[in-house]
């Protein structure tokens, strides 16, 4: 029997093709979930989507930061800060969505990363939740109750999106076969499972919606 979508929204966290096979910051296997997240549309009146937006000039770049190479540690904004190679540049052909992934019921688009002294992970804040997207009055204001998280990366933007969602009231859902992990780490995908889980949030397939 299929779950009760009332009041619930649709989350999909970063789908861009910076992020999917040949991209600059690759996840692998990342365009098999995009079937996945199509079914899913078909099943939710509310779709959401977040887009990683950076300036040329981020932080986080490790071309930004003399001597520095993609994987090293920083700090930046008072926090541990992993050096990532240059992706979804705004403007760029990188920050947009995949050709494949079908916006046409998405209600908004929340960007992120727009600030070049913080990253964010998260669609709701950035990494020292010292700003806000507004994602959160948004789903709250729309009367959302119930999110569902899927996209790109399960150990980083998904993780952080799904553990705000959970601090902000929102039961929160999982959905473990529309996403996919960076894993610089083999098993980060599997703690970042673990520690959503520990925080609330519902692990669950596509198909308890789908079938």
């Amino acid at each position: 029997m299929a779950m009760n979508l009332k009041n619930s929204a649709l989350l999909i966290v970063d789908v861009q093709n910076d992020f999917l096979p040949e991209g600059s910051l690759a996840v692998r296997h990342g365009d098999e979930i995009i079937p996945v997240i199509n079914a899913l549309q078909e099943k939710f009146n509310f779709i959401v989507a977040t887009q990683d937006f950076h300036p040329t000039d981020h932080g986080s770049f490790a071309v930004n930061h003399e001597g520095k190479c993609p994987g090293e540690m920083i700090v930046l904004a008072d926090l541990p800060q992993i050096l990532w190679p240059v992706h979804c540049v705004q403007g760029s052909e990188g920050a947009e969505f995949h050709e494949e992934l079908n916006p046409i019921r998405w209600t908004a688009i929340f960007q992120k990363g727009k600030n070049p002294e913080v990253d964010s992970y998260s669609g709701f804040f950035d990494n020292a939740r010292r700003e806000d997207t507004g994602l959160g009055d948004f789903l709250q204001n729309e009367g959302i109750m119930n999110v569902f998280v899927t996209g790109l990366a399960q150990d980083y933007c998904v993780k952080f999106t799904a553990l705000d969602s959970v601090s902000l009231g929102f039961k929160t859902y999982l959905i473990s076969d529309a996403t996919k992990a960076v894993n610089l780490a083999k098993d980060d995908g599997d703690k970042a499972l673990e520690e959503m889980k520990k925080a609330g949030v519902i692990l669950i397939e596509s198909s308890a919606i789908l079938d």
